[in-house]
């Protein structure tokens, strides 16, 4: 074998947690920094970096001093601000799409505008720059109606409003935030897929699939959060299904970035519903998705440095091959996430158990003292023969715990019947 490489994960989440454990695990791999990474990455051999994300200029100078291959684009934050646009222009390779590819999740309108361009099914919608214009027309899209941002809102900012007076309410609310443009959606009914594609320039393949559960609470309810919980593969999803949403969106979005010239190079999160008339994409994200990359990673059996190394080089990629076991994850967040969580509760250390690991994220201390940094604070995992095991695990070690300034779900994977 070759020398082993040097590789650099930019953002400080349990995304980026999986995705730097994922490489350090590869036989090509030496040394992979996290910048800035978080106090748990060690716990995996991965040297976090006192770099921030949006250091561009730090970021370029340290992969150059450290020989780094290329460096693997976490967060959207950096992919929209032109992360990869500045390290090409340095001449360093990079894995993510440039500044114009990612508009795609940096502005749900222009995403709409893509899928209505290219024959991406999506549903209805209508975009507002003005407060008067958008209460006049929003009841014309029924209820539910689903209200969003327009810009990053890290998985979060929509709102389900379920009659006239929330969505009244929700739409002066974020126009007196400061949102410029607010999008207006007919709510579709289904259930709701996370697809993954790894994109290099016309080139694709998809990584194993999984569900997301965006809500706070039990039952799908409360605000919409980053994400609770995941898990892999998806019992519940029929093959043919899957190849309908390969055909009828996979395809037309790949084929439109190639007609678009995007020369797209990177992860497209496609975020779909099953409904009675098809698949149909609520949004794209072009970057993996927290926390459904926790739970995907692990059963990735195809080496991701090689996956990742063709797609930069324009090789062909290799096939995908997903491993047998089923993989479960459930997140643990400060009492109050997300809409005023809490901050530094003692959270002490999380102690070894066979069959489970920690994804850190949003934690700071040491490992013999944590404290909480606010939001999702980490995830458990569990890979087991099936997803009820898995669960079952999961669930077992979070039992145990006593951290009454924070919380989970306890019904994670509900719709896979376990």
């Amino acid at each position: 074998m070759t020398d082993k490489v040097n590789l650099l994960v930019i953002g400080e989440g349990g995304r980026e947690f999986a995705i730097a454990k994922k490489l350090k695990r590869s036989p090509h791999v030496d040394h992979v920094y996290c910048a800035p990474g978080n106090v748990g990455m060690p716990t995996v051999g991965v040297e976090p970096v006192d770099i921030e994300e949006n250091d561009f200029a730090g970021l370029i100078r340290f992969a150059k001093e450290h020989d780094v291959k290329w460096t693997f684009v976490g967060p959207e934050d950096c992919l929209v601000d032109g992360i990869v646009d500045d390290f090409h222009a340095a001449g360093l390779k990079i894995f993510g799409p440039d500044a114009r590819a990612a508009q795609l999740e940096g502005s749900k309108d222009y995403a709409l505008n893509f899928m209505n361009n290219y024959g991406v099914p999506t549903t209805k919608h209508a975009s507002y720059r003005d407060q008067t214009a958008i209460l006049e027309h929003v009841d014309q899209f029924g209820y539910p109606v689903v209200i969003k941002e327009n810009g990053l809102a890290g998985g979060k900012g929509v709102v389900i409003a379920k009659d006239h007076d929330e969505a009244v309410q929700t739409i002066k609310e974020m126009f007196a935030s400061g949102q410029a443009r607010i999008v207006l959606e007919e709510c579709l009914d289904g259930p709701e897929y996370s697809m993954f594609v790894v994109i290099s320039n016309g080139h694709y393949r998809i990584l194993p699939m999984a569900q997301d559960h965006k809500r706070a609470y039990d039952g799908d309810r409360g605000p919409n959060t980053g994400g609770m919980g995941a898990y892999s593969p998806l019992p519940q999803l029929a093959d043919a299904d899957r190849e309908q949403m390969i055909n009828e969106v996979v395809k037309p979005t790949v084929d439109g970035l190639v007609k678009g010239e995007y020369h797209y190079h990177g992860i497209l999160y496609i975020g779909l519903m099953l409904t009675a008339d098809g698949p149909k994409v609520i949004e794209y994200n072009v970057r993996l998705g927290d926390p459904e990359t926790q739970v995907v990673l692990p059963r990735l059996a195809t080496d991701l440095y090689e996956l990742v190394d063709a797609a930069i080089d324009d090789r062909p990629l290799p096939e995908i091959k997903e491993s047998a076991e089923a993989s479960f994850g459930v997140v643990l967040a400060s009492k109050g996430y997300p809409k005023k969580p809490v901050h530094g509760q003692e959270l002490g250390s999380f102690p070894a158990s066979e069959g489970i690991e920690i994804d850190y994220a949003n934690v700071s201390g040491t490992l013999d003292h944590l404290k909480g940094a606010g939001g999702r604070l980490l995830m458990v995992i569990a890979e087991e023969n099936t997803l009820q095991e898995a669960h079952d695990r999961v669930y077992s070690y979070l039992d145990q715990l006593d951290r009454p300034e924070c919380f989970y779900r306890h019904d994670i994977g509900a719709k896979a019947g376990v």
